[in-house]
C-alpha cells in the first residue's frame, strides 16, 4: 500500500480516533480535523497533524484544499438522533453544510477519494425485511438520518460530475472502548458508566427494542479496506444480528460481574422498534468479514471501561 496523505475529520472522537490509529500504523500520513466539541484530546494519536478545526469554516475549507490532502476519511458529525429531531437546523449545518465545505475545497485541491461515515442504523427508517441490504429504501425517520442520506447523494453528485471516488459506510451501532458516554449517542457505554459507578440505568420503554451492535475494531477494519477505491460504493457495516436492549444490558452487567437489575423509564417518542443490517457486499466485494462477537466485543469493552474507572 503506498503512502497517502488522509485527513480524518472527528480524529478526536471515538470511531475517528481508532482509525487514526489504524490509518498510521499501516504507514499513511495521518492529519487530524476535529474541533474537540465531544472528542478529546487524550484520544488523538502522537503521529498524527491535529488541527482544531470546525469542519464548517474557512480554515478546514483552506486545508483540505492546500495540504495535500488525497483521501478524505469524513466523521466528523452531529451525531445525536434526539437532538436532531429538536434542532434539525443545526444538524443539517453540520452534516450536510459541513460535509460541502470539505467537499468543494477538496476537489480544488486535488482530492481523489471520500470514506464517508453514514449509519445504517437511521437511514433505511421502518424495515421490510431484516436484516436491511444497502439496496433496501431508504426512508430515514429523523433529521440525522436524512442528513446522511443527503451527503450520499452529493457525493454521488460529486463522483459523476468530478470524479471524485467516493466509499459510503452505513454504520451499524458502534461500540467499543473511548466510546464517550456523556458527548456522543451510545447506549453501551451510557450502561457501563452508571454500572460502574453504582448508579441506576435506565431502560426507555419495555427493553424489547432491537439494535445491530457492531464493535469499533471491526469498523475500522471496513476503512483500511475502503481506502483508495474506484467509483461510487455504499457498504453496510453490521452484524445482521438484532439484540433487545433488555439483553444488552443483561450481557454488560455480566461482563461486569454485577447482579443490578434495570428500571424501565418511559418510551422515547418516535423510536425505531427494530434495526438491523447485512454486510454481504462489504465481505464478498472488500474482503472484509466483521470478526468480533458481541459477547467477546462487550467483554473488552466493559474491561476498559472498568480500567478507568479503577474498578479492575
Amino acid at each position: 500500500m503506498s503512502r497517502r496523505t488522509i485527513c480524518v475529520t472527528g480524529g478526536a472522537g471515538f470511531i475517528g480516533s481508532h482509525v487514526a490509529e489504524a490509518l498510521l500504523a499501516v504507514g499513511h500520513r495521518v492529519l487530524i480535523v476535529d474541533d474537540l466539541s465531544s472528542g478529546r484530546k487524550e484520544n488523538l494519536p502522537a503521529a498524527a497533524e491535529f488541527h482544531q478545526l470546525d469542519i464548517r469554516s474557512a480554515e478546514a475549507a483552506e486545508l483540505l484544499a492546500n495540504a495535500g490532502v488525497e483521501i478524505l476519511v469524513h466523521h466528523a458529525a452531529q451525531m445525536d438522533v434526539r437532538r436532531s429531531v429538536n434542532d434539525p437546523v443545526f444538524d443539517a449545518q453540520v452534516n450536510i453544510q459541513g460535509s460541502l465545505n470539505l467537499l468543494e475545497a477538496g476537489r480544488r485541491g486535488g482530492l481523489q477519494q471520500v470514506i464517508f461515515a453514514s449509519t445504517g442504523g437511521a437511514i433505511y427508517g421502518d424495515q421490510q425485511v431484516y436484516p436491511a441490504d444497502e439496496d433496501h429504501p431508504a426512508w430515514p425517520l429523523s433529521p440525522y438520518g436524512v442528513a446522511k442520506l443527503a451527503a450520499e447523494h452529493y457525493l454521488y453528485y460529486y463522483y459523476r460530475e468530478y470524479g471524485l471516488a467516493a466509499t459510503c459506510l452505513r454504520y451499524a451501532n458502534v461500540y467499543g472502548p473511548r466510546q464517550n458516554p456523556h458527548g456522543e449517542a451510545g447506549v453501551v457505554a451510557i450502561f457501563l458508566d452508571r454500572l460502574l459507578a453504582g448508579r441506576q440505568a435506565v431502560i426507555n420503554g419495555d427493553g424489547l427494542q432491537t439494535r445491530d451492535y457492531v464493535y469499533v475494531e471491526d469498523v475500522v477494519a471496513a476503512n483500511l479496506a475502503a481506502v483508495g477505491l474506484p467509483g461510487f460504493e455504499v457498504f453496510n457495516v453490521g452484524t445482521g444480528r438484532e439484540t433487545t436492549v433488555v439483553e444488552l444490558y443483561r450481557l454488560l452487567a455480566a461482563a461486569l460481574g454485577l447482579d443490578r437489575p434495570p428500571v424501565h423509564g418511559p418510551a422515547k417518542p418516535g423510536e425505531q422498534r427494530r434495526s438491523s443490517i447485512s454486510s454481504r457486499r462489504l465481505e464478498e466485494q472488500l474482503g472484509v468479514r466483521l470478526a468480533v462477537s458481541l459477547e467477546e466485543g462487550l467483554e473488552r469493552t466493559a474491561r476498559w471501561f472498568a480500567e478507568r474507572a479503577g474498578k479492575h
